[in-house]
């Protein structure tokens, strides 16, 4: 498939009405055995109403991993605030393992303090605590943070969900489109808009930074590169040559993007220096090389190619120049992300007619489909390495989704208020 060809067909998955993107969560597959854990209602010291749940929050959170299953509140035999008030008998007999208890103290006028203990209820110990505290308006940065700390502290792997998503959606007016880059919570929460505009906007990507993304407009009516800080709301234009500008991809030290140009005739992969703007050619083929993407240690690039004669993915290594093939499975294999460690690839995969996200482990020797549904597309990678978002197609719509690296666990995103396509998973936070 020609790459104008996949421009246009990303473009067209976007079209469909839209009044706003605001994305809800349904767990659609869990561990078979998750891990019970009481999450009890934060107290809160002030006569001021919160702007949110923080006990909440929490549970969603960890029930959305797959691998909790927060106790309903409303079975609870009591509701302490401190590990010295809770009876440990009584939630053993409620079948629970652990029990997260705490506090939300004010802190002058704008700010909230929340103290958290997490308690074992079999060795009955407190295994973890801390007090972590904000802005007011950033209650549910508390209740995230709160989250991944007990999130790690139970599985040993860091927690993500204070992390951010970035998307596009589209809304129909009339025969017109309007194409909006949006940012929100990993549970869809705090969404905020970042580009509106009646041009396509393509494949985001999020610099290493947290602050500053880049992506595809057709703002100037052909497509060009452009940079964006969405703290300061600052943009800068990095490309605009003739024919494609497409892919961004940035460089683990944030300095460089991978991306796709094809001023100099065939679809090739160049590396440009975002600070001046200086571009080096890394592939040279009559075929078409798109979608680059970094290895962790920001000296060899992956991308796909259809040089075999269908796309296939291929690592270069910056400095040689060597190329070599790693996808063998089947005729079809594109849009390939790294693992964060590097030990392997997501990727979209062909099987059956059909478009699934898989994964190859370069270690193990393994080849995986993750996905059951037939338009699979857009992989991105929690930093944690844990679980996989992706676009994917909900009757008519174009919905989010994500799954577990092993499988066991997915869960959609879906809008209500119709289609979300393109998304890009932040790197962790400062």
């Amino acid at each position: 498939m020609r790459i104008t060809r996949l421009m246009t067909l990303c473009v067209a998955l976007l079209m469909s009405g839209v009044l706003r993107a605001e994305l809800t969560i349904e767990i659609t597959k869990g561990v078979d055995n998750p891990v019970p854990v009481a999450i009890v209602p934060f107290s809160w010291t002030a006569s001021s109403n919160l702007p949110a749940d923080v006990a909440e929050i929490v549970a969603s959170d960890l029930r959305t991993s797959g691998q909790f299953s927060p106790m309903d509140r409303n079975d609870m035999l009591s509701q302490p605030d401190t590990s010295k008030d809770v009876h440990y008998r009584d939630w053993r007999a409620l079948g629970m393992d652990y029990v997260l208890v705490g506090r939300l103290m004010p802190e002058g006028s704008d700010r909230i303090a929340a103290k958290y203990e997490l308690l074992d209820v079999n060795s009955k110990q407190k295994i973890l605590g801390g007090t972590f505290s904000d802005k007011s308006e950033n209650i549910r940065t508390i209740a995230h943070a709160i989250s991944d700390a007990v999130y790690e502290k139970l599985t040993g792997i860091k927690g993500a969900f204070s992390t951010r998503l970035l998307y596009v959606s589209a809304k129909r007016t009339g025969k017109e489109f309007r194409y909006r880059l949006l940012t929100s919570d990993i549970d869809g929460a705090r969404e905020r808009v970042l580009l509106d505009t009646d041009e396509p906007i393509m494949t985001p990507a999020w610099a290493p930074d947290g602050e500053t993304i880049a992506y595809v407009s057709f703002e100037t009516t052909r497509p060009a590169i452009y940079m964006h800080n969405i703290i300061t709301g600052e943009r800068r234009q990095l490309t605009n040559f003739r024919g494609i500008n497409g892919a961004p991809a940035w460089s683990p030290d944030g300095k460089r993007l991978a991306l796709v140009l094809s001023k100099d005739g065939n679809p090739d992969v160049y590396i440009l220096n975002v600070e001046t703007l200086a571009l080096r050619r890394v592939t040279r083929h009559f075929a078409i090389d798109t979608e680059p993407a970094w290895m962790p240690d920001g000296e060899s690039i992956v991308f796909t190619s259809d040089r075999g004669g269908r796309p296939q993915i291929y690592r270069l290594e910056l400095d040689t120049k060597r190329i070599e093939r790693l996808t063998f499975e089947g005729n079809y294999n594109a849009r390939s992300r790294v693992l964060p460690d590097g030990r392997g690839i997501v990727m979209v995969h062909r099987s059956g007619g059909n478009y699934h996200i898989a994964v190859q482990d370069f270690q193990r020797r393994t080849f995986s489909i993750l996905t059951e549904t037939a338009l699979d597309e857009s992989p991105s990678i929690a930093p944690n390495g844990t679980m996989i978002l992706y676009a994917t197609m909900r009757g008519n719509q174009g919905v989010l989704a994500a799954v577990s690296l092993d499988g066991t666990i997915s869960y959609a995103l879906p809008s209500q208020y119709g289609d979300v396509r393109e998304p890009a998973w932040s790197p962790y936070l400062r």
